[in-house]
């Protein structure tokens, strides 16, 4: 049986995950900070742990997939809260090296978190080779995948998983429904920012496709094949709900609201192709915006 330990086991991403390697058969181990959170949310199957030290005297888990992080899209950027997101996302993975670090076994491979934020913002499309422009959300990335290739030194064959917009039950469509439900919704700024998304079935399966491919190495984005502008994703959003979607939210206004996290997150973006996958032999169930809202909206994964 593969056994896997995952770090941010409770989140959307986690919670998906965990739920699909349960059936295929894997035992999945969950590092949590409240147990009783991750037992109400996961499989009875999962074994939730607090401390790393629960895994002493027990075999290294074949794979570590690590999700742990602060969300970047829930509250403006203050300095307490950046400090957050270096905590809960660098902090987490160096606690992993260094108890690994300490014993003769070590996982096999290493999946660990990052963001398409890596890039910094443009609109040209940018592959795994790309390269990025400044910004904090770079820097962020950037710092968090340098933290989990120590994992090399120690044998493992580690992945950073570039991640775009992932669409499904929670995140950020969740936070956009309500107002288009109502058709107040409608473009940022100006609309023309690039958003690279990706259907979470296809972004779970995107990760098992990583654990399986041991050719595969270094930065790999999951986004879909075809991102769309804001202004695209807007319109369609909104012709899938069948309502109105022109009410813009001006620039203005979305710093005003959100500062620094408005200005990187909605009134910039990236125009991400997943090259990796592609040439790999991954194949999407949901390339395409529109079929992908239709399939979450009629029956919510």
């Amino acid at each position: 049986m593969s056994s896997i330990l995952v770090t941010g086991g409770s989140g959307f991403i986690g919670r998906h995950f965990c739920r699909s390697a349960v059936d295929r058969g894997m035992s999945v181990t969950v590092l949590t900070r409240n147990k009783t959170q991750a037992v109400r949310h996961l499989p009875a199957s999962v074994t939730s742990i607090e401390r790393l030290s629960e895994l002493d005297g027990l075999a290294a888990p074949q794979t570590v997939l690590n999700l742990a992080g602060e969300g970047l899209a829930d509250g403006r950027w203050t300095q307490r809260r950046k400090q957050k997101f270096y905590d809960s996302r660098i902090g987490t993975t160096e606690r992993l090296v260094a108890y690994f670090s300490q014993r003769q076994d070590r996982p096999e491979q290493v999946i660990s978190g990052s963001a398409i934020g890596y890039y910094g913002s443009g609109n040209a499309p940018v592959d795994e080779s790309g390269a990025p422009v400044d910004g904090f959300s770079h820097q962020l990335c950037d710092t968090w995948e340098q933290s989990a290739q120590q994992f090399a030194a120690l044998g493992s064959r580690v992945c950073y998983l570039r991640t775009g917009i992932v669409l499904g039950d929670q995140g950020a469509l969740a936070r956009m429904l309500p107002a288009f439900k109502l058709g107040l919704g409608g473009p940022m700024g100006s609309g023309e920012q690039w958003m690279s998304w990706i259907h979470i079935d296809d972004m779970i399966a995107a990760i098992h496709h990583c654990i399986e491919n041991r050719d595969i190495t270094g930065p790999v984005n999951a986004t879909a094949p075809n991102p769309v502008t804001n202004a695209d994703f807007s319109a369609t959003l909104a012709a899938v709900l069948k309502r109105p979607g022109f009410l813009r939210m001006p620039a203005v206004v979305v710093k005003l609201l959100f500062g620094e996290m408005g200005d990187e997150l909605l009134l910039h973006g990236q125009n991400v192709v997943p090259a990796k996958l592609l040439a790999s032999g991954f194949t999407f169930t949901q390339p395409e915006l529109h079929s992908a809202l239709a399939a979450l909206l009629s029956n919510p994964t």
